[in-house]
């Protein structure tokens, strides 16, 4: 049983909380307590892989938490490993009871981590009074998928492991709240793409109900086969495929180095979608349906019962294009021809087959309309938003209108964030809210894109405080922002957040532009 309260030993900047698992040292610094690296299950390795998460071995004494745990096993960033299901805790203190952010980090299902920095908890948890967690969960190979020969004797599950250590994670965080100063009945999950559907999914668990309150979901990759997902057959032939590569059985991949499984798996899914062996799981590799952890893709499944939050950047594709992320790696479309072959790639993330038809009808529907509304139709623009729209946009913004008219009950708010970056670059890309969520957008890496001046510091702190007045359980409200009504298709009623009016309620732009993908019979259209 946790207990709430610090037990004063050791140095002025030490402090001691009782956690599930036993006594945790972190460090208090900036006005807040900080605990890194804390175990919330034990290490899925050796026996433990591919098995559900176990609760975290207790231990005697003190242990501490002021370095970040390995991040999860992948080939993007360094010192990663098996052994990462750690958390991370920023509270203003150990005693109280404030409302508890866990934000869940994105990447595809195959990178990232919680304690990157642009993911440092310390502004939201101090300005908006929070205890504020990230973690790791296990990514690729070693996280997602299904195959009946991975059994966990134990619990039945042979799925989506990554998926399973969210739910455990909030599970954790339920017994421990009251250990860092927070609520136990007052979770709010959130996160960004990858991240923003591990909270959507979380958030439709059956049994995970009477522990999350709400949920905010920045920049959804919403799950739909085959763009980021398997289906059951799909999948254990991609595990029987990794197994033979390795020259062993799926029941053997136990047993293979880490190292190699990854670069395995990896190497399965290297190139080009539409010149790979395995045809589903074509963009990412995300959580496959399983009749358990996932009992639907988006699309089919009713919006979960939960006060939400959706937020999207108003140009999710120029991340991937000419962004601060993860540019595009070719050259970019200066003709017609180029803008053929490039908008061909972005749908091939999403379909087996493409047309020449789906192409042609794509550009002209995205020109007609970039007319029409005064936005970009130079070929780089129509791509970004072709990119942007089609695989992330177009569903978020019909999944918040079939919320608005299917659980009219239940409060659910959309904001378009907007506010832009830096010359060269353009347009507000896909993962700009995590900087200003957190406040990173000022640190010596993301200044130069997104800018670190007073209007940045309004906006930073205007999101801070409608996420955290939604975490409270009240409507969204900011001092800088308008009266935030909740979201209909009918009215006008989207935060449109950023820019130099910093925040207004308005109409969502674009909208000719989402309307072609109704009719393309490409990504799926959310059911009635």
């Amino acid at each position: 049983m946790s207990h709430s309260g610090a037990v004063h030993r050791g140095s002025a900047r030490t402090v001691v909380t009782r956690t599930s698992s036993g006594l945790v040292s972190g460090e208090r610094t900036g006005g807040l307590c900080v605990f890194r690296g804390v175990p919330y299950a034990a290490p899925p390795v050796g026996p433990l892989r591919y098995r559900s998460p176990r609760p975290a071995p207790e231990w005697r004494g003190v242990r501490e938490a002021t370095a970040f745990g390995p991040v999860s096993l992948q080939s993007w960033l360094p010192g990663s490993a098996e052994d990462s299901l750690y958390a991370n805790v920023w509270t203003p203190g150990v005693k109280g009871s404030r409302p508890v952010l866990v934000y869940i980090h994105g990447g595809g299902w195959f990178l990232g981590a919680g304690s990157e920095p642009d993911y440092d908890g310390a502004r939201p948890a101090a300005h908006g009074d929070m205890v504020v967690i990230t973690f790791n969960y296990r990514l690729g190979a070693l996280g997602w998928g299904l195959h009946e020969h991975l059994l966990d004797e134990e619990t039945d599950g042979y799925s989506n492991w990554g998926l399973q250590d969210q739910a455990a994670l909030v599970r954790w965080v339920r017994e421990n709240a009251a250990a860092f100063g927070g609520d136990p009945d007052n979770i709010t999950v959130a996160g960004t793409s990858a991240g923003g559907s591990s909270a959507w999914q979380l958030g439709l668990m059956p049994e995970l109900r009477e522990d999350i309150r709400r949920i905010v979901p920045f920049s959804v990759k919403h799950v739909w086969r085959p763009a980021s997902s398997a289906s059951p057959a799909e999948s254990r032939e991609t595990y029987e495929l990794l197994a033979r590569s390795l020259g062993t059985t799926v029941r053997g991949l136990r047993e293979v180095p880490a190292a190699l499984l990854k670069d395995a798996w990896e190497k399965i899914f290297s190139g080009a979608p539409s010149t790979r062996e395995v045809a589903a799981w074509r963009e990412y590799q995300g959580p496959v349906v399983d009749g358990r952890w996932m009992r639907g893709h988006d699309h089919e499944l009713p919006t979960p019962d939960l006060p939400t939050m959706a937020v999207y950047a108003r140009t999710e594709g120029t991340f991937f294009t000419t962004g601060p992320g993860y540019p595009y790696q070719g050259p970019l479309p200066a003709d017609e021809a180029q803008l053929r072959t490039a908008v061909r790639e972005v749908l091939h993330k999403g379909a087996a087959r493409v047309t020449d038809q789906q192409v042609k009808a794509a550009i002209s529907a995205y020109r007609s309309a970039a007319e029409a509304d005064g936005l970009p139709r130079d070929p780089v623009g129509l791509w970004s938003a072709i990119w942007g729209d089609s695989l992330f946009r177009y569903q978020i913004t019909r999944l918040a209108e079939r919320h608005a008219r299917e659980r009219p009950d239940v409060p659910g708010y959309l904001m378009e964030f907007a506010h832009p970056v830096a010359p060269p670059l353009t347009g507000t890309p896909h993962e700009a809210t995590s900087k200003f969520l957190f406040g990173s957008y000022a640190n010596e890496v993301n200044a130069p894109h997104y800018g670190a001046g007073p209007q940045e510091r309004l906006v930073s702190d205007t999101l801070i405080e409608l996420v955290a007045s939604f975490a409270r359980g009240e409507a969204p409200n900011s001092p800088h922002a308008p009266a935030w009504p909740e979201f209909s298709p009918d009215r006008r009623s989207t935060m449109i957040l950023g820019g130099k009016c910093v925040a207004e309620i308005a109409e969502r732009t674009a909208l000719r532009q989402l309307a072609h993908w109704d009719t393309a019979g490409w990504v799926p259209v959310p059911r009635p």
